[in-house]
């Protein structure tokens, strides 16, 4: 039997993780022609048939399953390689990859992540956008290429939790208040009592079914659904639909100086007060770029928070 070819491998996994070609092919970032070739190649160079092609997807055969397994116990041991050769680089080059809310790229980020590119010009920062808190020990298909990447080495996150395996700082705390547009008729121009604004004025709030923010779950426990005039679905949006004096909505403190139209309606709202988190995987700590980043783009980021 010829040598197993670890790419195909890849290929089997995500088409057991996604249960479809095009789920696999989405996750790989290939064409869906390509996933079923390869695992055409792969069934044949086993002698085995390793999923069953059904109406509702691509289920494990026995051999699949055994295959699977074994194979996700190589991608764990790959990973953890990578981490720990990483996490003893001393050189201040190369890539670094963040992911972060929108919220907090466009308020918080921009100007610390400026000077720490002035600063470190060795260093090739790329932010993706994610307001979900990514696998910092994973890899993922990187779309120009078989290979593939980590979905991120540093995370920023406005959370109240984080994970267990996960090592960093706390930036600092954000809060939360009631905005509306200054100078709107019908609306309030100065601090309400929070029982007056959930009563008697229209909201913009999130969409109906999110839930899994801290801020979600504030609007579904406290906001009667006669009083939401729109939904939205993340804060930009939020304060974008607030400038026209629709109604009132809940912002992060640290958007107002982007925002000198709207003016805060309530007093800081206590259990919507969180943590800002810089995150990184234990074994990538110690890695040049990082432990350079999370100190150099951190200590701009709670200067902000506590401005």
């Amino acid at each position: 039997m010829a040598e197993l070819d670890w790419s195909d491998l890849r290929y089997a996994l995500a088409v057991g993780a996604t249960g479809s070609l095009a789920g696999a092919a989405r996750q790989l970032g290939v064409n869906h022609t390509t996933v079923l070739r390869r695992l055409d190649a792969l069934e044949t160079r086993l002698g085995a048939r390793l999923f069953e092609r059904t109406r509702h997807g691509y289920h494990p055969t026995d051999a699949g399953a055994l295959l699977l397994e074994q194979a996700r116990r190589m991608a764990d041991q790959a990973d953890e390689i990578e981490r720990r050769v990483m996490g003893r680089d001393r050189e201040l080059t190369g890539l670094l990859r963040v992911t972060t809310a929108f919220v907090v790229m466009e308020h918080l980020l921009p100007q610390p992540l400026a000077a720490f590119a002035r600063a470190y010009p060795g260093i090739e920062v790329e932010v993706v956008e994610n307001a979900n808190l990514l696998d910092l020990s994973r890899r993922h298909a990187d779309d120009s290429s078989n290979w593939t990447r980590r979905e991120a080495d540093v995370a920023l996150r406005l959370s109240a939790q984080v994970a267990e395996h996960l090592v960093g700082r706390p930036l600092g705390m954000t809060h939360c208040r009631v905005y509306a547009l200054r100078g709107a008729a019908g609306l309030p121009q100065t601090v309400q009592p929070m029982a007056a604004l959930l009563r008697d004025a229209p909201w913009v709030a999130f969409e109906r079914d999110a839930q899994s923010r801290v801020y979600d779950q504030w609007m579904r426990q406290h906001l009667v659904p006669a009083q939401v005039r729109l939904r939205v679905d993340i804060f930009n949006a939020l304060a974008a639909v607030l400038r026209t004096g629709i109604g009132v909505g809940l912002l992060p403190s640290f958007m107002e100086p982007r925002h000198p139209e709207l003016v805060a309606v309530s007093d800081p709202i206590p259990e919507l007060s969180v943590p800002v988190w810089m995150l990184t995987h234990p074994d990538l700590r110690q890695t040049a770029r990082v432990r350079a980043f999370m100190q150099h783009v951190g200590d701009g980021i709670a200067a902000q928070i506590k401005a």
